[in-house]
C-alpha cells in the first residue's frame, strides 16, 4: 500500500516569446516535467501572451502556461529543481490549488484550443512568405513633382522683389 500523499497544484510557467512559434514544444516540455515528478495533469489552458514588466533573461515578452495537476507532496522539490534547471522556461510558480475543486480545474481546462492554436502556428510558420513584386516587374516611376504654372512663376517672383525693396 502506498502511504504517499498527493495534493493539487496550480502551476503558472512563463516561456520566452521566441517559444511561442512552437506552442506543440512548450507543452510537452511542461507534461515531460510534471510527468518526471509523478504528477497527472488534470488541465492546462493559455493564460496569456503579454509583456512582462521587466526583462527575463533579455526578454521582454513571454507566454504564460497555466496548468492543474495531481502530485505527489514529496516529488514536488524534484520538479521544483527541473523547472529551474529547465532552458525553455524563464519563470515558473506553482502552488496548492486547495481552494479548487477538481471538478472546477476539469472545467478550466482548454487543452484542445492550446491543440488548435499550437496547430495554427505550425501552420502558419511553415507557409513561405510572398514575395511584394515579382522579380520581372517593371519598376514603378516616381510621379512627377509639382511645378508652379508660368503665372504663378512671376507673382512669387514680384512677391520677392517688393520684400527686397523695403
Amino acid at each position: 500500500m502506498n502511504n504517499a500523499r498527493t495534493a493539487y497544484y496550480e502551476g503558472m510557467f512563463v516561456f520566452p516569446q521566441s517559444q511561442t512559434a512552437n506552442l506543440t514544444e512548450a507543452v510537452e516540455h511542461i507534461r515531460d516535467l510534471v510527468a518526471r515528478g509523478e504528477g497527472e495533469i488534470i488541465a492546462m489552458k493559455k493564460w496569456d501572451e503579454r509583456r512582462l514588466a521587466y526583462p527575463i533573461e533579455k526578454h521582454n515578452r513571454g507566454l504564460f502556461l497555466l496548468t492543474y495537476f495531481k502530485a505527489p507532496t514529496a516529488s514536488l522539490i524534484g520538479l521544483e529543481r527541473d523547472c529551474n534547471l529547465s532552458e525553455k522556461i524563464i519563470r515558473f510558480l506553482i502552488t496548492r490549488a486547495d481552494h479548487l475543486t477538481e471538478e472546477e480545474m476539469r472545467a478550466a481546462d482548454a487543452t484542445q484550443e492550446l491543440a488548435d492554436e499550437a496547430r495554427m502556428r505550425e501552420e502558419k510558420a511553415e507557409t513561405p512568405v510572398a514575395e511584394a513584386e515579382p522579380a520581372d516587374a517593371p519598376a514603378e516611376t516616381p510621379a512627377p513633382a509639382e511645378t508652379p504654372e508660368a503665372g504663378e512663376e512671376d507673382a512669387v517672383a514680384a512677391t520677392t522683389e517688393v520684400d527686397n525693396k523695403d
